[in-house]
C-alpha cells in the first residue's frame, strides 16, 4: 500500500471556479500548497478530458502535487498521474490495480459501508466517504451519511478516511474528532474570492489535527 502524505485533498469542478478558469483555480491552489488534486471532470469526452487534464499535470508537476485522475486508469497512465480515484460505480479495485501496479494509489469513493468494506478488501488505498453534509454536488448520492456514520465507518477500516460533503473551515473540528484522516474539498476551495488564502487557512487547520 502507497503511504499517502496528504490531509487535504481538492476535486477539481470547472463549474464551480467563481467564473475562473479552471486552471487558474489549480495553479492558485498548488502554489499554495495543495499537495493533492484529484481531476474530476467527467462530463467531457475523453479526447477532451485528456486534453484538459495534459494541462493539469503540467501544473502539478511544476509544484510537486500528486495528481489523481477521476475513474479513468487509461488517463492516469497515459499522464503518469499518481493515481486513480474510482467512483463507487467504477472499476473495481482489484482491476485498477492490475492496470496500474502497485506503484499508483487508489482512492474509492463509498457512500455505504458495504462499499468501504469492499474497497478494503480489494486493496484500495484510502476512501472518500459522505457526503457527511448537505451539499449540491452529492445529493444524487442521497442524503447526508452524519458525522455519526462516519464515525462509524471509520471505526469499521484501516483504511485511511477523508470525509466529504458539505466540509469548511467551520466544520473540520468535528469531523476530524470522528476520526476523519483528511477532508475531500470542491467549492470550500474553488469558489473562494482568495482561493490562495483559504488554502493557506485550511492547510494550517489540518496540521492541527
Amino acid at each position: 500500500m502507497v503511504s499517502l502524505d496528504f490531509k487535504l485533498y481538492m476535486i477539481t469542478d470547472r463549474h464551480q471556479t467563481a467564473g475562473r478558469p479552471l486552471l487558474q483555480v489549480v495553479e492558485t491552489a498548488a502554489s499554495a500548497g495543495i499537495s493533492a488534486i484529484q481531476f474530476r471532470e467527467k462530463d467531457l469526452s475523453l479526447r477532451e478530458q485528456f486534453d484538459l487534464a495534459v494541462k493539469v499535470k503540467k501544473i502539478t508537476d511544476r509544484y510537486g502535487v500528486s495528481l489523481m485522475i477521476n475513474d479513468r486508469a487509461d488517463l492516469c497512465l497515459a499522464l503518469d498521474a499518481a493515481g486513480v480515484h474510482l467512483p463507487s460505480t467504477g472499476f473495481s479495485v482489484d482491476v485498477a490495480r492490475s492496470l496500474l501496479g502497485s506503484d499508483k494509489l487508489i482512492g474509492v469513493s463509498c457512500h455505504a459501508l458495504s462499499e468501504l468494506k469492499t474497497a478494503e478488501s480489494l486493496g484500495a488505498d484510502f476512501a472518500v466517504f459522505g457526503p457527511v453534509y448537505d451539499t449540491p454536488s452529492k445529493r444524487p448520492y442521497g442524503a447526508p451519511l452524519t458525522l455519526a456514520s462516519f464515525k462509524h465507518a471509520k471505526s469499521i477500516t484501516s483504511l485511511p478516511l477523508f470525509a466529504i460533503g458539505g466540509i469548511n473551515q467551520s466544520r473540520l473540528s468535528a469531523v476530524f474528532s470522528a476520526g476523519a484522516d483528511g477532508v475531500a474539498m470542491i467549492s470550500a476551495i474553488s469558489t473562494a474570492k482568495d482561493i490562495e488564502a483559504r488554502c493557506a487557512e485550511l492547510l494550517q487547520a489540518v496540521t492541527s489535527f
